[in-house]
């Protein structure tokens, strides 16, 4: 058993962690088959995303979709921009995921949800409870420099996880619940259940040449460490990670939870969402 006691209610909490998101999937998953209720979640970027498309209750269909993905499938869905705002657009992977999850807005949803966004402007945490659930979401997780920020009139919306990368503080507690906090950016060794299938040949090269093409291009000017060589996407990985740590070790211990749940930091990249049944 996951937690012994009679106690069934869960109020949950899902950081951001880019495709190591993937394995919020896992834990909801689990939760449910142990006979646990999710009666509330708050996310933040990657966390946003899948517990906002639980609590829309088309968790099963985002995972088929996710499971479909390879290496070349996911640059695909990149729609890159020349904007200094950000490398990627954002609007064709919603666009696909809009063909089989519906947009609802929150205050309509059976499940009290709550995302987190950054307000770089005002500079200060701006939190989604009411309205379209999917603008909430792709304000969430757009990773600074990486997705291009939302506008508005007054506001430039960035990744949560910029201010708080564990939204405790904004998920709504019920009577005797059990709080859970999953943490896909933590500090500690990484467990792999068993190896990925091996990634599919493709005869066209076209999409293999732009991913060589982009990398080359991104790793022009890349520092190099006396350990590795850290392409771009890495050290953005590498930078949002340790500067959201300590910040999510004070929110733990200010806000301790029941169960706290630790996936490796160090599990995949950000980027790696082609490994997402390996992460569920």
């Amino acid at each position: 058993m996951l937690f012994k006691t009679k106690k069934k209610d869960v109020s949950l909490v899902l950081s951001g962690g880019g495709a190591r998101g993937i394995a919020h999937i896992g834990v909801i998953e689990e939760l449910e088959k142990q006979g646990y209720n999710i009666k509330s979640i708050s996310g933040t970027s990657m966390g946003a995303l899948v517990g906002g498309i639980y609590a829309i209750g088309k968790m099963q269909e985002y995972k088929n979709w996710i499971y479909t993905l390879d290496k070349l499938e996911v640059f695909k869905l990149l729609d890159f921009t020349l904007s200094i705002q950000g490398l990627v657009k954002g609007d064709r992977v919603f666009n696909k995921m809009r063909e089989f999850i519906p947009d609802m807005n929150i205050e309509d949803l059976k499940i009290n949800y709550a995302a987190t966004a950054t307000d770089l402007i005002e500079k200060k945490e701006v939190v989604f409870t009411r309205g379209s659930i999917f603008d909430a979401i792709r304000a969430s997780v757009s990773i600074p420099t990486v997705f291009t920020p939302v506008e508005t009139e007054n506001s430039l919306l960035v990744d949560g996880g910029v201010i708080d990368n564990i939204p405790i503080s904004h998920v709504k507690r019920t009577k005797n619940d059990i709080l859970i906090v999953v943490y896909v950016n933590a500090d500690v060794p990484v467990y792999k259940p068993f190896l990925p299938k091996e990634e599919k040949e493709h005869k066209n090269s076209t999409y293999k040449k732009k991913i060589r093409d982009f990398q080359a291009y991104l790793s022009k000017n890349n520092p190099i460490t006396k350990n590795e060589k850290l392409g771009y996407f890495n050290l953005i990985n590498k930078t949002i990670a340790l500067l959201t740590y300590q910040v999510a070790k004070m929110t733990i211990e200010k806000y301790p939870p029941d169960i706290l749940i630790n996936v490796s930091r160090d599990t995949c990249s950000t980027f790696d969402f082609y490994k997402a049944e390996e992460l569920v």
